[in-house]
């Protein structure tokens, strides 16, 4: 999605759930306007927070024209794979396309893996299209496969706009994208972060964020000996909101203990994660 908007709207890591939160992507071409939902994985979720996530993906699948359904072109198909693929067949009346992404990270004999992808959906008739989101390979195949799929209809958004989340849920992801690389151990999904100001200059945009977490040891991970590892966060979320914006950017984070925050109904809708209206 990213790629094909032509700009970074979405976060990605390779940790689990990276995505949680229902994103719209905006792509305007003279012919058609694509509206992509990003949503979060379905998963079995262990806690309120993961509830929320596989319940606002789900209902999704009912809403859209097109099912767009990313897997790994390097990995062999999985039961997770096939457990989405039925979950498709049964409760989606949408046209559906399984995406191969990273087609440029298969190994030089990839027919057993593509001879897989290609059982997975023979009976169901659904198309499969190769593609790679790094390289741009492919993409430009998969956007008209997608188009000559949607229904006739009005343009909904501005033809400029390429998404419509608020600048600062985006500012949030980038700072959280950041902590998702640069830490491991449990800290990942146990982070949340708020963007609590946003001061507009002519030559500066000064944020203030706060980074949440469960547990005092989570905190004391994300600071690090003596900053470091909360300055290192901060200096690579910089440059990417400085990308996001055009311009410079002074960002200050704190980190703050929420005890089992992930398991709190009013916590997980103060912060946004709550299960959307259809």
């Amino acid at each position: 999605m990213n790629h094909l908007v032509g700009q970074k709207i979405a976060i990605t890591s390779p940790v689990a759930q990276t995505t949680r939160n229902r994103l719209r992507g905006i792509l305007t071409t003279p012919t058609a306007q694509l509206i992509f939902v990003d949503t979060p994985g379905i998963h079995k979720p262990h806690h309120p927070l993961g509830e929320v996530l596989v319940k606002n993906a789900r209902s999704v699948v009912g809403l859209v024209d097109v099912v767009l359904f990313v897997v790994d072109a390097s990995a062999p198909v999985g039961g997770g794979d096939r457990y989405i693929a039925e979950f498709l067949s049964q409760q989606s009346q949408a046209s559906v396309v399984l995406g191969l992404n990273k087609c440029d990270c298969q190994p030089a004999k990839a027919e057993a893996l593509d001879t897989g992808y290609a059982d997975l959906v023979a009976p169901y008739g659904w198309p499969l299209l190769k593609f790679s989101a790094l390289t741009g390979a492919g993409l430009e195949d998969l956007q008209n496969q997608l188009i000559t799929r949607l229904k006739p209809g009005p343009y909904y958004y501005p033809p400029d706009l390429v998404t419509d989340q608020p600048e600062r849920f985006i500012m949030g992801e980038l700072i959280r994208e950041q902590i998702l690389l640069l830490t491991r151990e449990e800290v990942p999904h146990s982070v949340a972060v708020t963007v609590d100001r946003v001061e507009e200059d002519p030559k500066i945009t000064r944020i203030l964020a706060t980074v949440m977490v469960e547990r005092s040891s989570q905190k004391g991970i994300l600071i690090g000996k003596g900053g470091h590892m909360l300055k290192t966060i901060g200096a690579a979320a910089r440059e990417q909101i400085q990308k996001l914006i055009d311009g410079k950017v002074y960002l200050e984070l704190f980190v703050k203990v929420q005890a089992k925050w992930r398991q709190s109904r009013s916590q997980l809708a103060e912060l946004g994660y709550r299960v959307e209206d259809s």
